[in-house]
């Protein structure tokens, strides 16, 4: 159902008429076991905001997400050439198995959790090893200039990564670059538009990289300071560790706290370009940058 727990015997769903039929079967089978249960449509007045409570579903959606990216992660990374028929329909067993998960949390995702994204970036990564794609060149090679003057689109309700490179575009790639904000399922995009951090974007995540790192990637972006940024914007967004920069933890409440006072996603972007540009100055400044990672074509990677 994907309902989450507000007090130990109150549980909410949003108001919808699947969501409404669920609580009545739930009802019905307490009821046939001699218990007792009540339906209750509410608003929420005091106590608790619509964004604290959409904050709860996303946070439930990507513990989801996350027990799945960590399933394909302990599968062995195959080699092709190493890979018996029956080694390579096992692994395609478990890919299947993974993809069906991700479908099955999707369709109690009522709020676009971002680990979907995270989690979908493993399987493609995965698959791609059990079935190498053709190289093709990637954007970096063309020249930023076919991306300048884009309409930029991802997915509504941006967080760290999507406000992140949303400032990246707007910086360093397309000043004059519009955005639009669209729900994650079934968007198609228009002519001049370019996607990022979504399904099948032609900017999202690869591998263990957030969408920030493979902009900076495939962008060629070396400018001091976005190396030490893209280090932060990993770990809060990927919640791995992977550089723990000391300053994460109070970058990440701060990204928490934009998103908490603004549910509209353009008062987002603004407060937080104005917090990477300020970063961005602290790191150039300091001068501590690690030298960028060398950039790759991209993968022609399935969807």
């Amino acid at each position: 159902m994907g309902a989450v727990a507000l007090k130990n015997s109150v549980y909410v769903l949003p108001r919808s008429e699947g969501s409404v039929e669920d609580f009545q079967w739930v009802r019905g089978e307490i009821v046939e076991s001699g218990g007792d249960a009540t339906i209750v449509d509410a608003n929420l007045v005091d106590g608790l905001s619509d964004a604290e409570a959409e904050t709860l579903f996303r946070k439930a959606r990507d513990a989801d997400y996350d027990v799945v990216a960590e399933q394909a992660r302990a599968l062995t990374k195959p080699s092709r050439s190493k890979l018996t028929n029956e080694k390579r329909e096992a692994l395609e067993a478990d890919i299947v198995r993974l993809e069906r998960r991700i479908s099955e949390i999707g369709a109690i995702d009522f709020f676009e959790a971002s680990g979907r994204e995270r989690a979908a970036s493993v399987i493609r990564d995965l698959r791609n090893r059990l079935e190498p794609a053709e190289f093709l060149p990637g954007p970096s090679f063309v020249g930023r200039e076919s991306y300048r003057r884009r309409v930029w689109v991802t997915r509504a309700g941006i967080h760290v990564d999507r406000i992140a490179s949303a400032w990246l575009i707007r910086r360093f790639i397309d000043a004059e670059a519009t955005f639009k904000f669209v729900p994650a399922k079934g968007y198609v995009p228009e002519p001049n538009e370019l996607r990022f951090d979504m399904f099948e974007a032609e900017f999202s995540h690869e591998g263990d990289l957030c969408t920030f790192e493979v902009l900076c990637l495939r962008m060629a972006l070396e400018e001091p300071g976005l190396r030490a940024l893209a280090d932060v914007i990993h770990d809060i967004d990927l919640k791995d560790a992977k550089f723990a920069r000391p300053e994460t933890a109070g970058v990440a409440a701060q990204i928490a706290g934009i998103a908490l006072l603004h549910r509209d996603d353009d008062a987002r972007l603004a407060q937080g370009s104005a917090l990477f540009e300020q970063l961005l100055a602290y790191y150039s400044h300091k001068k501590e940058d690690r030298p960028p990672r060398a950039a790759t074509p991209a993968k022609k990677r399935r969807q």
